[in-house]
């Protein structure tokens, strides 16, 4: 697709969702599917930094997820440590830095932890675009951390109340990064499930019923035509085209 016309949103979030009802539905089981998950990603994500998409972030594991059956979050855990590995040498090709964002601690195993940090320092140069993995993640505790970390500042005098502002909080957030312009939760479910709350104020969503392992690159094409045609006013008018 030409993408010349279209209008690219710098910041792009993802709820990969979806990958053990596809897996069902296809007669595998739900572990192939979080791995058939994965390996489209890697299409997805370099087809996505292709397209002028500066970051993308992508919602790997929640906080919450650590509920599933013992079986299926080992098997997600291994398959982190082994993917995340495969990540950082895509991505280097590519000039792509890649970030994590979550609470690096137990539940999370200290094997993820370390490629976690393994990946942050070997792509740390790369200056092309931004891959944001949330794992172990949630919102409210983002956002919690964040107000903890402004509060030890300011009892160490090295940070002014007043010096806290809207445009600056989110340096205290995982990670620093633009707000998210552009949302896509796949699968068919309407809800943001703790993801990305404080950076998703004002972006655009969209919420295709296509499982994540089927979500391919015309799928993310039909979702940037969408979002062009999206009137994005940030609480004020599109005076060019209001109909007086």
């Amino acid at each position: 697709m030409d993408y010349s016309k279209l209008k690219i949103p710098t910041h792009v979030a993802i709820i990969l969702d979806g990958n053990g009802r596809w897996a069902q539905e296809q007669g595998l089981t739900r572990s192939q599917g979080h791995k058939s998950g994965f390996e489209n990603l890697k299409t997805l994500s370099r087809y996505i930094f292709n397209k002028g998409i500066k970051v993308l972030s992508v919602y790997a594991f929640s906080t919450e997820n650590f509920k599933r059956s013992k079986e299926e979050v080992s098997f997600l855990m291994n398959l982190f440590a082994s993917e995340f590995k495969n990540y950082s040498d895509l991505m280097n090709e590519q000039g792509i830095k890649v970030v994590f964002s979550g609470e690096r601690k137990a539940p999370l195993p200290d094997k993820v932890i370390d490629i976690i940090e393994e990946v942050e320092e070997a792509t740390k140069q790369n200056t092309r675009g931004i891959l944001n993995i949330c794992i172990n993640y949630g919102g409210h505790s983002e956002i919690v951390n964040a107000t903890k970390k402004i509060c030890k500042l300011v009892l160490e005098n090295k940070l002014s109340i007043d010096d806290i502002t809207e445009e600056n909080f989110s340096q205290y957030l995982f990670n620093d990064l633009p707000p998210v312009d552009l949302l896509i939760r796949t699968s068919g479910e309407i809800r943001i499930s703790n993801f990305m709350i404080y950076q998703l104020s004002y972006a655009e969503m969209y919420f295709p019923k296509t499982y994540f392992p089927a979500f391919d690159a015309a799928e993310f094409d039909k979702a940037i035509v969408e979002y062009t045609k999206r009137d994005r006013r940030f609480g004020g008018i599109n005076y060019e085209n209001k109909n007086n």
